[in-house]
């Protein structure tokens, strides 16, 4: 007989627990390619695991992206010291 903590399937417990930041967090976001990897400031939290971040455009101006959360990472220590 089976015992009911095994039926769950075993992906479930090897999920890593991502990083959540707070709004005004400085993070860094990697995208798919190494074009898009870059810092960005934690705006707000969106619906679906997405956060709202604001990073500089193209052109110098600050623009708002919807990211995944899983795409955020902790900025690497003493990078601002």
């Amino acid at each position: 007989m089976i015992r009911p903590e095994h039926t769950e399937p075993r992906a479930m417990s090897r999920a890593k627990a991502h990083w959540l930041p707070n709004a005004g967090t400085v993070a860094a976001y990697r995208g798919r390619s190494s074009k898009t990897a870059r810092n960005v400031r934690v705006i707000a939290e969106a619906s679906g695991g997405r956060m709202v971040v604001e990073a500089i455009g193209r052109q110098g101006v600050p623009v708002r992206l919807t990211v995944k959360q899983e795409n955020l990472v902790p900025m690497q220590p003493g990078l601002f010291d």
